[in-house]
């Protein structure tokens, strides 16, 4: 699947993969069958998360007769769609909402030593991003695939604080100023 028909992405940025060191995961393996005269056909498909683990990740979904070719199918496309995630201090900049058909994730900044509190589809694509304490919450249907892709939806959907503060005109000294950094 193309992930600017599944999260609506327009335009993005390609990126490099050569210069990533980039693990991957399989996050789920469905077996497809279909009913033919002479019995049944399986099929399989699968979602592959590769990232880096310093703020790079794509999501893959693959499908074959086999369950080898459906996991090499899903990496390549994960491969493909790697993209850049805003993540400050092992953790995302502020609450945001990812949705993709009927699934919703909500995920909240928290403070270190608390982990990623999140369901294994969704731990897996935090995890793969480099983020180190969050809290979710999965709301709507929690289809493998719809959960993936609405955490990539939510995690692409993150603003960096210094983007937001240059657009506004604040200067830098104000917000360490506030912060309570000198």
């Amino acid at each position: 699947m193309n992930l600017e028909k599944m999260v609506g992405l327009k335009r993005r940025k390609r990126i490099n993969i050569q210069d990533l060191d980039l693990q991957e995961t399989v996050v789920n393996i469905n077996r497809i069958s279909k009913v033919v005269k002479g019995g049944k056909r399986f099929k399989f498909s699968s979602i592959v998360v590769v990232g880096d683990m310093k703020g790079y990740v794509g999501v893959g979904y693959g499908k074959g007769p086999e369950i080898a070719d459906a996991i090499k199918k899903a990496s390549e496309n994960a491969r493909k769609n790697v993209t850049n995630i805003c993540v400050i201090d092992g953790t995302i900049p502020h609450e945001v909402m990812g949705k993709c058909s009927a699934s919703k994730v909500l995920m909240k900044p928290a403070s270190k030593g608390t982990g990623i509190i999140a369901t294994s589809k969704i731990r897996a694509i935090l995890e793969y991003a480099g983020i180190r304490d969050i809290l979710t919450k999965s709301l709507g249907s929690n289809t493998a695939i719809n959960l993936v892709y609405a955490t990539l939806d939510g995690l692409l959907n993150l603003k960096n604080p210094d983007w937001i503060s240059k657009r506004r005109g604040i200067k830098k000294e104000k917000i360490d100023k506030v912060k309570g950094k000198k």
